[in-house]
């Protein structure tokens, strides 16, 4: 997070954006001379500034990962892609339906979703919606079309009209809460501006900001407007890899069993107002996933 730091000299002030952060167990700052008058623009300029520190520190290496990425993939027989993707479908499908409170098992998901084998004693709405889950992955995966509000309601419409038909494809007209989170998601009234602003945003952004950058922000945003009655976790997560993949990049997992990371990097982005905390979070997991090919 940039902050101003103010330091006199005598009389006279100068200030400073600063942005604290940690390397190799080190607390480390970056520093920025902006003047002896606090700029008007100061949100611009901590912007710039931040983005200045990203592309310092990580750009190089997530173009790395991108031209590895395409390079291994170019490599690989189109049976070998087809059975690779297909694993990663699995494991996001069995993943982003467990943080969500689905009880089918990894091994469940796979038989289900391969085999067509429907686990026992299990809840039909847990299965149906990893079905629905499985074949909207794959159609997204698919489509050229670019990211809009109509295209992001037909998802949710897919995702849930087997189970909760009275809200799929619906944006929200009632207050809703998350679970175990400290944040509130807006009202029902702010809710289809601040939906149409986000692909406004998204719009005029999606050439400028780096595709990694941007599909932590796609995620962070649209998941704090929390625009639908339930499934924002989820169409969230599908909407990263629509921007992840759209651009090049490998797509990215979120495991049940880091999720605490992931709720405290979403939550502490969502009740301090600083999308910063989440995609630094985003962007060391993302490193971290794909050591391998920088």
């Amino acid at each position: 997070m940039a902050v101003i730091r103010k330091k006199t000299v005598g009389t006279k002030p100068y200030y400073y954006l600063e942005h604290t952060f940690r390397l190799d167990g080190k607390v480390l700052k970056k520093e920025k001379y902006i003047g002896t008058v606090l700029p008007k623009n100061i949100n611009e300029l901590k912007r710039k500034f931040l983005e200045e520190f990203y592309h310092e520190r990580w750009h190089s290496k997530l173009d790395a990962i991108r031209q590895n990425y395409k390079k291994d993939s170019k490599l690989m027989p189109p049976s070998s892609v087809q059975e690779e993707l297909k694993k990663f479908v699995i494991r996001f499908t069995y993943d982003t339906q467990k943080i969500e409170g689905s009880k089918l098992t990894l091994r469940e998901t796979a038989n289900l979703l391969e085999r067509g084998v429907t686990p026992k004693d299990k809840p039909v709405a847990d299965v149906k919606e990893a079905e629905a889950h499985n074949t909207l992955f794959l159609k997204m995966f698919a489509t050229d079309k670019e990211l809009t509000l109509a295209l992001v309601l037909d998802w949710h419409r897919q995702l849930l009209k087997d189970t909760k038909s009275d809200i799929a494809g619906r944006l929200r007209e009632h207050q809703v809460a998350i679970s175990g989170s400290k944040f509130m998601p807006p009202a029902p009234v702010e809710v289809y501006p601040m939906i149409t602003e986000f692909f406004k945003w998204y719009s005029k952004n999606r050439k400028k900001v780096h595709p990694v950058e941007l599909a932590a922000l796609v995620h962070l945003k649209f998941v704090t407007i929390h625009p639908f009655g339930d499934g924002n976790g989820r169409m969230s997560r599908l909407m990263m890899n629509f921007v992840l993949k759209k651009f090049g990049f490998p797509m990215l997992n979120v495991p049940y069993e880091g999720r605490n990371s992931y709720y405290t990097a979403l939550e502490r982005s969502q009740t301090k107002n600083v999308d910063e905390i989440f995609v630094q979070w985003f962007i060391k997991k993302y490193l971290k996933e794909y050591q391998k090919l920088i």
